[in-house]
């Protein structure tokens, strides 16, 4: 059966400090790599961003969603999908929101000042999604591992840019013993990154569809590494090798 490939979580040299792969040439090596579509989550004001904090709030909104739209605009070219999101960072613990666009952030720039707890709430009365990213990951910018099982929608248990094979074990059973929804993601900053992410059995339109889909239960295949997907060159069908 055929089934679709979509990164969850990636970055864009254009706006994530820490990356070095444009959004246009991201979108082109996860076409090349078979992919169906992307979610681009760059980082946030309180994060890693490229992107001077010395603008007012409105610059500073429509220069974050310049990887995104670059990415957009050459998926659009070759046929994928491109989705917008972004990564929050509240001192290490990093959350990934999905479903809101450019126009609610330029109407809120409040954001700043929320706590997790307040963006959960708000984000999600907004119709968005809101999932804590790699939360077992150990690194020198994260001092304490903190979890918040009553304020996220899912966790993300399989992170592809961890050497570390414990911090997705943890994070899958952290979800497993809060019956938390669980995504998978790349993280990827780089060309050579190793990329995994979602496959779905239905295409994904739009980003309300991604939500929709994990809201429901739907029947999903988490990927840590695309390369172990069995992959044909028309695109007829999908499958696990081994």
């Amino acid at each position: 059966m055929r089934k679709y490939l979509y990164e969850t979580h990636m970055h864009t040299s254009e706006v994530s400090a820490c990356a070095s792969t444009s959004g246009a040439k991201q979108a082109r090596i996860y076409k090349e790599l078979g992919y169906d579509g992307i979610i681009v989550t760059d980082h946030f004001y309180n994060g890693n961003t490229a992107i001077s904090r010395n603008m007012p709030w409105e610059k500073w909104v429509n220069n974050f969603t310049r990887g995104y739209e670059n990415a957009k605009k050459e998926g659009d070219k070759i046929g994928l999908s491109v989705f917008f999101g972004w990564e929050e960072s509240f001192q290490g613990n990093d959350f990934l929101v999905y479903g809101l666009d450019k126009e609610w952030l330029l109407n809120h720039p409040e954001i700043l000042e929320w706590s997790i707890e307040e963006h959960y709430e708000q984000i999600k009365a907004a119709g968005g999604y809101f999932v804590h990213a790699h939360p077992y990951r150990e690194a020198g910018y994260i001092s304490r591992i903190r979890l918040f099982p009553e304020h996220v929608d899912a966790v993300e248990v399989i992170n592809s840019s961890h050497i570390n094979p414990k911090f997705d074990r943890r994070a899958r059973a952290y979800a497993a013993n809060h019956k938390l929804v669980v995504t998978a993601g790349s993280d990827s900053h780089h060309d050579g990154d190793l990329r995994g992410g979602i496959l779905f059995e239905q295409k994904l339109d739009t980003i309300q569809d991604f939500i929709r889909l994990m809201k429901s239960g739907a029947r999903v295949e988490l990927v840590r590494d695309a390369r172990d997907l069995g992959y044909d060159s028309k695109r007829v069908s999908y499958g696990l090798k081994g």
